[in-house]
C-alpha cells in the first residue's frame, strides 16, 4: 500500500499527533509506503517516525499565522484564507495533478483540507484525522468578515469530501462535519530517559528537570528574568540561546523529545493536542501558559 500523509505545518502538533499513527499502522501493515507532505522539518520526522519514508516538502495550508507561540496574528491569517479562497480552483487542479503524480492506494490528513478534495477527484479513498478541523477554526474567527462565509464553505465541503473525518479525544466540535468518527486519543508512550541526562550532565540525583516546549512555532520566553531555584534546570531549544547555567540546551542531550518528555518533572508549555495528551500519557506533569489569542 502507498499511503500519503499531508501535515500542516503549523507547529509541530499536527506531525506528532500524525507520527505517532503512521507509526502503529506501519507495524500493522509491513511493506506500507509512506509519502509525508509537508513543510516540517524532514529530521524532526525522522525522530518520531523509525521506519523508511518519501519526504516532500509540499504544503497547502498554513494553519494561522503567529505572533508568538500564544497569539495568532488575525489579519495575516484572515488575508491568508481570503488568498487561497481566490486561488481556490487553481490550488485544487495544482494539488490534483500532484497527488495524481504519486499513484497513492490512501490519503490521510492531519488536517490540510486540498488533498482531501483533490483525492475525491482522483477516487483515491482519503481520511482527515485531527482533533480540530480548519474550518472550525476559521468560522469562530473570520467567519463574519468579507466573505467570511463563504470561505467557510468552501473549507467545510472539502473537508467533507473525505471518507471520514477521525476525531482523536479530547477535541473540539465539529457540526460542520458530516462525516466524524470519534476514537481515542492519540500519544506514544516511551520509558524515559532521567538517569541518563542526570550521569550526562553531572546533576544532582534529586535535580528537578523543566522541559520548556512551546509546540515548534516560532518565539521564547524572557527565560533571562526567572529568578534561579535550587537544584532546578531546564530543557530549552539551542536556538534561544539562554545564557544560564540552570539551563541546557535539548540539542546536546543527544535525546528525541519524547525520552526527554518522559524523563521530565514538569512540561512548561502551551494546550497544544500533541503536548497534553503526550504529557498525560507519559504521567508527566504540564504547566501550561494562558492562551492570548481567544482559541475556541
Amino acid at each position: 500500500m502507498r499511503l500519503v500523509a499531508a501535515i500542516t505545518p503549523h507547529g509541530f502538533g499536527h506531525a506528532a499527533q500524525a507520527m505517532a499513527v503512521l507509526r502503529a499502522l506501519v507495524k500493522r501493515r509491513p511493506g506500507t509506503e509512506l509519502h509525508i507532505a509537508t513543510r516540517v522539518p524532514r529530521d524532526w520526522l525522522a525522530a518520531r517516525l523509525d521506519v523508511p519514508f518519501h519526504y516532500h516538502p509540499h504544503a497547502t495550508d498554513f494553519g494561522l499565522v503567529m505572533h508568538s507561540p500564544v497569539q495568532i496574528d488575525h489579519d495575516l491569517s484572515a488575508s491568508g484564507y481570503a488568498s487561497l479562497y481566490r486561488d481556490r480552483y487553481r490550488l485544487l487542479e495544482e494539488e490534483t495533478e500532484w497527488l495524481a503524480g504519486l499513484t497513492p492506494d490512501l490519503v490521510l490528513a492531519d488536517a490540510p483540507w486540498l488533498p482531501l478534495a483533490a483525492a475525491r477527484r482522483l477516487g483515491i479513498p482519503a481520511a482527515g484525522l485531527c482533533s480540530l478541523n480548519w474550518a472550525g477554526i476559521y468560522r469562530h474567527f473570520y467567519a463574519s468578515g468579507a466573505d467570511g462565509m463563504a470561505v467557510f464553505e468552501w473549507l467545510r465541503e472539502s473537508y467533507n469530501q473525505a471518507d471520514c473525518f477521525l476525531r482523536p479525544a479530547p477535541a473540539m466540535p465539529m457540526p460542520e462535519l458530516e462525516n466524524v468518527r470519534d476514537i481515542g486519543p492519540i500519544a506514544m508512550q516511551v520509558p524515559g530517559r532521567r538517569e541518563a541526562l542526570v550521569e550526562r550532565f553531572g546533576l544532582p540525583g534529586d535535580a528537578r528537570l523543566v522541559l520548556v516546549a512551546l509546540g515548534g512555532v516560532g518565539g521564547r520566553l524572557p527565560m533571562e528574568h526567572w529568578p534561579r531555584q535550587p537544584k532546578v534546570f531546564y530543557l530549552v531549544e539551542a536556538a534561544w540561546q539562554v545564557a544560564r547555567e540552570d539551563a541546557i540546551a535539548i540539542q546536546d542531550t543527544g535525546l528525541a523529545f519524547l525520552d526527554l518528555l518522559a524523563s521530565a518533572d514538569l512540561v512548561l508549555g502551551k494546550c497544544g493536542y500533541g503536548t497534553v495528551a503526550e504529557c498525560a500519557v507519559n504521567a508527566t506533569p504540564l504547566l501550561a501558559i494562558r492562551r492570548e489569542d481567544g482559541w475556541p
